[in-house]
């Protein structure tokens, strides 16, 4: 079987555009943008199981974190997981966090949390969050396996905050 030139030229270019798109998908999902899906309840009601959603990998590199961002990060060693969570950032090294008759204090003020699920049913002790490291809570708290239970994740552990949930489509919502 004979190829004619412009049959040959026309393969590999094709091949070209192969490679510079799985070049730029690894790039992407490398150090860009990732997509994940959420495989428990502890963020409900504001982020249901099974939902998808796009996880910018960016910002918080060059930029301050701020409390009550949703984030991912790696599941701290204490947890004994293996999965990334996914969790609000409650607390940034120096803020001392308490919880008390169902509230949740940020260095003596109580936070305001519209995206509860319910009332938080345990209490926590006054704690400092060490330099280096983050608290991170489920918005399900009493359905959440996070700091309250494990303690104190590195910093450096965070992957990315949440930017868009994409599916289903009846929640798409972009994230701040």
């Amino acid at each position: 079987m004979c190829y004619s030139k412009m049959e040959k030229r026309e393969v590999k270019e094709w091949i070209g555009i192969i490679l510079l798109a799985i070049f730029l998908v690894v790039i992407i999902r490398t150090f860009i943008l990732d997509n994940r899906i959420v495989p428990t309840p502890s963020m409900v009601p504001t982020i249901q199981p099974g939902d998808r959603l796009f996880v910018e990998k960016i910002t918080h590199r060059f930029k301050e974190l701020e409390r009550g961002e949703v984030i991912v990060f790696v599941s701290p060693e204490q947890s004994n997981m293996k999965e990334d969570f996914i969790k609000r950032l409650i607390g940034l090294p120096g803020d001392i966090i308490e919880i008390k008759d169902s509230t949740l204090f940020v260095n003596g003020e109580p936070l305001d949390e519209p995206y509860l699920a319910e009332p938080m049913q345990y209490s926590l002790t006054e704690r400092k969050v060490p330099e280096g490291k983050f608290f991170a809570l489920g918005d399900n708290r009493n359905r959440s396996y996070d700091s309250h239970e494990w303690g104190f994740a590195e910093i450096t552990s965070i992957k990315g905050k949440a930017l868009y949930t994409y599916w289903p489509i009846s929640r798409r919502k972009y994230w701040k």
